[in-house]
């Protein structure tokens, strides 16, 4: 006991003793943490192997949203398993490269593990999982804020725990531990080169042996057969387009002579143009071409579990049965628009690019492509597109450009009022009239009008949203799942009316037309082959109208070659791929019509362009966005001090530019916008108005005209509002 008080008393009143046990205490952690980083140290790469095995379970399981899910995939598939851990461990030994290792450790770690939960997320939304192309999607996504498909709050959350770890990593930079060993870097560097050359032939042995793929035909399946981590690294790695073996100007000048033989005699696999088109003594006339991309569209009947109360879609139904139509194979499922649009309009086969790849996002980027718009454009028509979304979505702008369109009018330049029941997606009805515009816009020509529509859009709510739905669905097997196909086919429905809308006004137009509508993929819903009367998750359909007698000849097609079969019909023989689709008789499975392909995209994207002799035949337009122009009449001020501007065609997305800077502006009606009251004090006399309709810091059209500003009133009395 006296013992005791007298250490008390003794630390109290001797501080530097305290300071000198506390000094020890510190060194005794110090040594005891070196000691344990020794010992991680010397066993690295057996942790790396045990830190590898863990996260490909982590990362699967956010995947698949199930633990037992993961744990079945080891099971199952032990090989992809392993060489998925493989391809961790091959990163991991960037550490041996640097003296923080623990910091690299967790950097690389953590990479891998975002990329897991960001594919988890993904997975949520849409059936396609995460691949490296989806970064340059980005913009795209966060165009989507305060969405079903994205919301905002989705986004503070993701850059709050982002900000977290980039804070964490930072102090661990600075004071985390430091390799105290020799560094060895040329060894380290010879072992990272090792583990590539490893990797390397792992790869290639693993792919020859088909115990991992090399192409995915199905992305989802492939991701979940062979894991993310595989699949991930695949669309890294697997860009573009690999040069064909065969590929030379002699290969290309054989495709070439043997279409053109074949187009001379006008050989067809289905029909010769005499059975199929009507002649005209009196109009020698093109007919307007009108393909239109009907959003995750599809027949609800062909779901072998779903009933509803009536036939929802009967104007596409009527068409199927009294034009030609069939089932589609389009290259993605639940999401990837883009890219069976792609498919659609260049007739190129998206197989040859690499996993999960979006051309509009790479190739496009920077180099032009023959397309249906740069073939008709040779042949008279005016080419244009028409989408109720953004022009910047998928940088769709610059695709229509590189494809030689001659307009796009994108939801930025229309009036639009009425949008989807959670306000998530304009409605289509605005279409029709944005079609006809883009027909007036040229009176003297043949047109070929791209329409997108974007009603049929996801995400579908699990809660009740339709409190009287004219569609009533049943079968699913969760009252959740009902909620979300009932909204899902009433939307559909009203694309349905749109098509009978549509055709209605084109019939009432005194020129020869052919429509084409397809389904660019199936729904985000969890669909299986087993659910599809096709057996096949990656048909929709098609089908087809016009008002000049072309006969129904029925046909199951791809995406790649719906236009050249549909211009076909129409007796149009024109561009390097559409010719070649309708001489080669559509044998998808035929590994002679496959290699051709291969060579003409490879040719036309990324090889000599020997089939035009080197030149540059099809060079991007310059795309004029909108068919309308706008101007500004005049201007007032208002009682609140606010100022009014007159005009014409503006929009939701027109704002007022005051000397080329952008300001907040109120859309009252397509004839007039509203600059605020504390917008106007900062004006000066001599300052310069205009109007542009913009997303982001993209102009895509301004006023032809535009107005100096002078704080007394101009003269002239304001048009009628």
């Amino acid at each position: 006991m006296k013992a005791s008080l007298q250490n008390i008393f003794f630390r109290h009143k001797n501080p530097g003793t305290e300071k000198v046990t506390g000094t020890k205490n510190r060194k005794e952690r110090k040594e005891r943490f070196q000691r344990q980083t020794a010992f991680f140290n010397r066993y690295s790469l057996l942790f790396h192997a045990l830190m590898s095995c863990l996260f490909v379970l982590i990362i699967e399981s956010c995947s698949r949203r199930s633990v037992t899910g993961a744990l079945a995939f080891a099971g199952s598939h032990t090989f992809a398993f392993l060489f998925n851990s493989l391809i961790i461990f091959a990163s991991l030994t960037v550490v041996y490269l640097f003296r923080r290792r623990a910091l690299m450790r967790i950097i690389i770690s953590s990479i891998w593990l975002l990329l897991g939960i960001v594919n988890g997320c993904v997975l949520s939304q849409r059936v396609t999982p995460f691949g490296f192309t989806d970064f340059k999607c980005i913009s795209d996504l966060m165009s989507m804020t305060n969405t079903q498909y994205f919301s905002r709050s989705q986004a503070i959350c993701v850059v709050i725990l982002l900000s977290l770890l980039t804070v964490f990593l930072v102090i661990l930079a600075f004071k985390g531990p430091k390799f105290q060993g020799q560094p060895h870097r040329l060894r380290s560097v010879i072992m990272c080169g090792v583990m590539c050359v490893i990797m390397s032939a792992a790869t290639s042995l693993a792919q020859d042996a088909n115990w991992m793929a090399s192409y995915f035909s199905n992305i989802a399946q492939g991701y979940s057969d062979y894991g993310f981590v595989y699949g991930f690294s695949s669309s890294v790695m697997d860009r573009g387009m690999n040069k064909p073996q065969d590929y030379s100007r002699q290969k290309i000048q054989r495709i070439e002579a043997d279409v053109a033989r074949a187009k001379q005699k006008k050989a067809s696999f289905h029909v010769a143009d005499s059975d199929n088109v009507v002649s005209d003594a009196t109009d020698n006339k093109q007919p307007n071409i009108i393909c239109v991309l009907l959003e995750s569209f599809m027949d609800p009947a062909e779901i072998n579990f779903l009933k509803t109360s009536e036939d929802p879609v009967p104007n596409f139904r009527s068409l199927s049965k009294n034009y030609t139509s069939g089932y589609l194979t389009v290259p993605v499922i639940g999401a990837g628009t883009a890219n069976t649009e792609f498919e659609v309009l260049t007739g190129m086969n998206l197989r040859f690019f690499g996993t999960g790849e979006y051309p509009y996002k790479t190739i496009l980027k920077k180099t032009n492509c023959e397309s249906i718009a740069s073939d008709l454009s040779d042949i008279g028509y005016g080419t244009h597109v028409v989408h109720n979304n953004g022009g910047n979505f998928y940088s769709r702008a610059n695709a229509f450009s590189q494809f030689g369109f001659d307009s796009f009018t994108s939801k930025e330049l229309m009036n639009i009022q009425e949008y989807t029941p959670l306000g998530s997606w304009p409605t289509d009805d605005i279409l029709i009239r944005e079609t006809e515009k883009a027909l007036d816009a040229t009176p003297d020509q043949s047109d070929f009008v791209y329409t997108i529509t974007v009603q049929g859009h996801g995400a579908y709510p699990s809660e009740k949203i339709l409190t009287d739905p004219e569609i009533r669905v049943s079968g699913a097997e969760t009252e959740e799942k009902n909620n979300q196909w009932e909204y899902y086919v009433n939307q559909i429905h009203e694309v349905d009316k749109f098509i009978g809308n549509l055709t209605d006004m084109l019939s009432k137009r005194d020129e020869k037309t052919i429509v084409v509508l397809f389904g660019d993929h199936l729904p985000t819903m969890g669909l299986t082959e087993a659910d599809m009367k096709s057996g096949n998750i990656f048909k929709t359909q098609y089908a087809t109208w016009n008002n000049f007698g072309m006969k129904k000849k029925d046909a199951d097609l791809t995406a790649y070659q719906l236009l050249a079969y549909a211009t076909q019909q129409a007796g149009i023989y024109e561009g390097t791929i559409f010719t070649y689709h309708q001489t080669s008789r559509y044998k998808t499975d035929d590994q002679a019509y496959q290699n051709g392909l291969e060579n003409l995209q490879y040719d036309i994207l990324y090889g000599k362009r020997y089939c035009y002799n080197g030149y540059d035949r099809y060079p991007a337009s310059d795309l004029q966005m909108g068919v309308e122009k706008t101007h500004i009449y005049s201007y007032r001020k208002n009682k609140d001090g606010s100022l009014s501007v007159f005009g014409d065609n503006f929009t939701n997305w027109s704002r007022i530019y005051v000397n080329d800077t952008k300001m907040s502006t109120t859309f009252v009606s397509d004839r007039q916008l509203v600059l605020s009251a504390d917008h106007v004090e900062e004006l000066t006399d001599g300052d310069i108005l205009k109007v542009c309709q913009s997303s982001g810091k993209t102009i895509f059209r301004s006023t032809e005209n535009s107005m100096t500003y002078y704080n007394s009133e101009p003269e002239g009395a304001d048009p009628e509002i």
